[in-house]
């Protein structure tokens, strides 16, 4: 079990923010519910629903959060609004916690006076990336920026229950670290360390009814079918809490950190097991079920020689069977090698094991050969290959660029560039972040927060 490590240390007042302004008032709508009819995560939903005004505090707020418009007369070029409706919506989201004055920069490219930024220190998000058999977890200020974060190995087909509750103990301790407590504080100190928590994101390795937060008919997560993975944090904490498949997370978060310039990604993540997330015109695709993407349950057993191999899934023939991790260390172990781990599969292929190295250019070559039909079908303009063989594994980026490039079609292929992930083991914790924020800062929860508060 490994340590938490904090980067930044956040001050522990050890009481609830009473000012109640934080940028957090989307938490007050999500938790503005008397009768009890809507969960936290549900009136965020439902925030989100409504129809934006173009020129209300968020849309501003937006604005500032991206980076397009930081200043009064930059926020009045933008919109077209006037002097003294900016200021209005200036002081509204100053008054209600959303936004700060920013520090002066110098001349040389840093942010002009009279600048605005996202007021990153109103509160934190607690995100989880669940995998088949670790997790990493962090906690992070509201511009999504690492406080603290921690790394436990698991298997997710223990079920929900285990699986979640070792998310949350490990939750309370990352709060500890960045709040400064010491162990065994109170209860009282506790509930005030929760409630700075505005929201809280979520990644499992399978799909996700997203609008629900529910697992739906996952390959490899027993017992987790239908399961509403916010309902186990409802008591605890009051906020938000989004989740959505891994791979999901990963292309989220690489896409907006490595590559947003690229406006059609398809990240593909090859670890344990194999899956891809897919960004068009710079939006994140789900499918209508939250299936999409499902690249490691594709029938290549027609490619190689033999009778086709079982999957997890139950079905034979599978690119996971031939190309995941763990079937390379199935066949690792076979041959006489310790692979208990896809770290080991690939730790034995840097070190030129012949067996391994020829198992990370066969899985290679099956992935390009998916990958080729997908770049074929949906024409990206880049290929992003992440998960722990994905990231480490030159033999298999060379094989799956060799592939993609001799089947896919000429046009498919004449300007998609097929590349490492550039986060490596962050995309996933930074593709939460930025799910939470997103829903957090929509302007027509900001919108409706505000108007709370007024």
């Amino acid at each position: 079990m490994e340590e938490i490590s904090a980067d930044v240390g956040l001050p522990d007042d050890e009481q609830p923010h009473r000012d109640g302004r934080p940028a957090a008032r989307a938490q007050e709508v999500a938790r503005g519910d008397p009768a009890g009819v809507l969960d936290a995560s549900a009136r965020l939903a439902h925030a989100q629903g409504a129809t934006p005004n173009p020129h209300g505090p968020g849309a501003i707020l937006e604005l500032i959060r991206s980076g397009r418009a930081i200043t009064r007369t930059q926020i009045m070029q933008t919109t077209g609004l006037s002097r003294s409706t900016v200021a209005l919506r200036l002081e509204t989201l100053l008054a209600a916690g959303y936004i700060s004055p920013a520090a002066f920069e110098s001349s040389t490219g840093g942010r002009p006076p009279g600048s605005f930024q996202l007021n990153r220190s109103a509160g934190v998000m607690l995100l989880a990336a669940i995998g088949a058999s670790s997790m990493q977890l962090a906690v992070t200020d509201m511009g999504g920026n690492l406080l603290a974060r921690d790394r436990c190995e698991i298997d997710v087909g223990e079920g929900p229950h285990a699986v979640l509750s070792v998310v949350a103990a490990r939750f309370d301790l990352l709060l500890d670290q960045t709040g400064g407590a010491r162990p065994g504080r109170s209860a009282r100190a506790r509930r005030a360390s929760r409630a700075s928590v505005k929201g809280i994101g979520i990644g499992v390795p399978g799909p996700v009814e997203f609008a629900q937060g529910r697992v739906v008919r996952p390959p490899i997560m027993a017992g987790w079918d239908g399961y509403r993975v916010a309902d186990f944090f409802a008591n605890d904490y009051p906020c938000p809490v989004l989740v959505d498949k891994d791979v999901n997370l990963m292309a989220l978060g690489e896409h907006r950190a490595g590559w947003s310039d690229a406006a059609h990604m398809l990240f593909v993540k090859v670890s344990t097991g194999i899956g891809s997330g897919l960004i068009m015109d710079h939006v994140l695709q789900r499918g209508a079920h939250g299936g999409a993407g499902d690249l490691g349950h594709l029938y290549v057993g027609h490619l190689v020689p033999g009778e086709p191999p079982l999957c997890r899934c139950g079905n034979y023939g599978c690119l996971e069977a031939y190309a995941a991790g763990w079937a390379i260390c199935q066949q690792l172990s076979r041959v006489g090698h310790r692979a208990d781990t896809v770290r080991d599969a690939a730790d034995l292929a840097q070190q030129g094991v012949r067996e391994a190295v020829e198992q990370m250019q066969n899985a290679g070559r099956l992935l390009g050969e998916t990958i080729a039909m997908a770049v074929s079908l949906l024409n990206p303009s880049l290929v992003v290959l992440g998960g722990e063989l994905g990231t480490r594994q030159s033999d298999m980026l060379a094989a799956v660029r060799e592939t993609v490039y001799r089947r896919s079609l000429p046009l498919a292929t004449r300007h998609v560039q097929i590349v490492s992930s550039r986060l490596g083991a962050d995309a996933g914790l930074l593709g939460a972040a930025q799910l939470v924020g997103d829903a957090l800062f929509f302007p027509s929860v900001v919108d409706e927060a505000i108007g709370q508060w007024a």
